[in-house]
Order: structure tokens, then sequence, then C-alpha cells
């Protein structure tokens, strides 16, 4: 069976139910009417430089240079490292199916030890469904997803909220939220084969599902009308499922991730 048929998770069960009820509610409130598509949405097009301290144990961070991407014409959006397409948008609601680059990574070659005898993890590709509602007090985000690059067969859920803050040419986006993992993916994140063991000496280890909680502050200065610089900060805190594998860094209980770049407005 495949992993979007298999049988889910109870926390995946109980946000599905969550996406549907809400949007069920604003259905009865109030005709839905989405918003026409934008035809002077801007489209900011640059690249951004990602400085990731993993919580695995390795020599330093990872560094990685990648595409910026920023559209939303009310019908399709482009957010970094997120592409969605709305399936409603009335400007309060929002109800759309995404997909993104996500997960983490460790090269074996990074690693001392036994550690530089195990597999090779690298980003995933997620996609999923995400409901937000805007309120006069910031927005509440509810996310569920699976991943479909075939790495972990895993899923992921999110529940997070968002505030806007906007003061002439700066913009800050401050959220905060809880994510929740199931077994399998964090079996191909933090989990040590038997194979793996018997190769390293490694005590082979299986997680079950987690939750945890993360903060990220991202923000965008316009230096010019075309111009515009980016900057993010996240922060994961590890949950013991996590944190207990022999991957991690002892006393290591965050996975940070800064991220700088610089973007043109056509």
């Amino acid at each position: 069976m495949t992993p979007l048929l298999r049988p889910l998770p109870l926390a995946t069960a109980l946000l599905g139910s969550l996406l549907f009820s809400m949007t069920g509610l604003s259905a009865q409130a109030a005709p839905i009417k989405n918003l026409p598509a934008d035809p002077d949405a801007v489209l900011s097009v640059g690249a951004n430089i990602r400085y990731e301290k993993t919580p695995y144990n390795t020599d330093g961070g990872d560094f990685s240079v990648l595409p910026g991407l920023f559209y939303d014409n009310n019908k399709v959006y482009a957010r970094g490292n997120t592409f969605g397409a709305y399936i409603l948008n009335d400007g309060t609601h929002q109800l759309d199916a995404f997909a993104q680059i996500a997960g983490n990574s460790f090269d074996p070659e990074d690693a001392e030890g036994a550690l530089a005898g195990l597999d090779e993890r690298k980003w995933t590709g997620l996609a999923g469904l995400s409901y937000l509602q805007r309120t006069p007090i910031g927005g509440l985000r509810a996310q569920i997803a699976t991943d479909i690059a075939g790495r972990s067969d895993g899923s992921v859920a999110r529940l997070t909220y968002l505030a806007k803050f906007t003061d002439d040419k700066l913009t800050v986006y401050p959220s905060i939220g809880v994510e929740w993992n199931d077994s399998n993916y964090n079996e191909y994140y933090y989990g040590i084969s038997d194979e793996e063991a018997a190769r390293t000496g490694l005590p082979s280890y299986s997680p079950g599902s987690s939750l945890s909680p993360y903060v990220s502050v991202s923000g965008m200065y316009d230096f010019t009308d075309k111009w515009a610089g980016f900057a993010s900060q996240t922060f994961d805190h590890l949950s013991s499922e996590q944190y207990d594998s022999p991957m991690v860094k002892p006393d290591n209980h965050f996975d940070s991730k800064t991220t700088l770049g610089l973007l043109y407005k056509f």
C-alpha cells in the first residue's frame, strides 16, 4: 500500500478533521467568494545563502545557495522553498495545496568515528494541504503533508501562529508553532538501522513519532523599487525521540537555519 493510502496516525487524522471543520464552518457562515487573480502581483526572483547548524554530530554547519522566488496573485504562490495553489481564498480563509523542500541533510564525510559509516540523509520534498485563517491579531495555520520524494515515506503536521509588522520599507513576519513528525519521518533522519548498527558498531535506534516546538522570524527590506533584501532565522527544538538518537551531538537540542538573500522585483 502506498504512503498516501495507508491509515493515518491519530495526530494526523485529527489535524485533517480540523482542516475540514474549519472550512465547513466558514462555508456555513457566508457564501465563499474567492478573490480574483491580481494582475499587479509582483514577482521577486533572487538567490539565498543558507547556513544550517544541524543537530547531527558533524563538523561545523552546512552552507547552501538556493534560488529565491516570491509571488502571490491570489490563485498561485511561491514563498522561498514553498509553492502552492489556492483551493479557497476569500481574504480571510485560505485553503491551498502546496509542495516544499524540507528535512535535513547528513553527510557521513563530515562525521567522525562510527558515524562516518552511516548512510547519507538528504533533503526531501513534501506535498500536502494548508489552511490559514486571518484574524485582527494574526493568522492561525494548520498543515499536513507527506514525503513525495520517497526518502522517508513519512508524514508531518504543523500548527502555527503568524503575525506581520510593516514599517515603511521593512516588513517582518514572526511565527511560532509545533511540528508533529510520524515515526517513518523520524526513522529516516534520526534512526539507525540494524544494518548500519552491524556495520558501524553503533546501537540500532528506532524513534517513534514526535512533537516539537519551533520559532521563526523573517523579514524583507526594500532598498529600492526593484531591489529588496531577505533574511530569516528559524530554531527547531528537538523532541526526546530525536535528541536520543546516537546521530545527535550531545547537548545540542536545536536545529537552526539562517538565510540571507537578495531579490529583484519584476
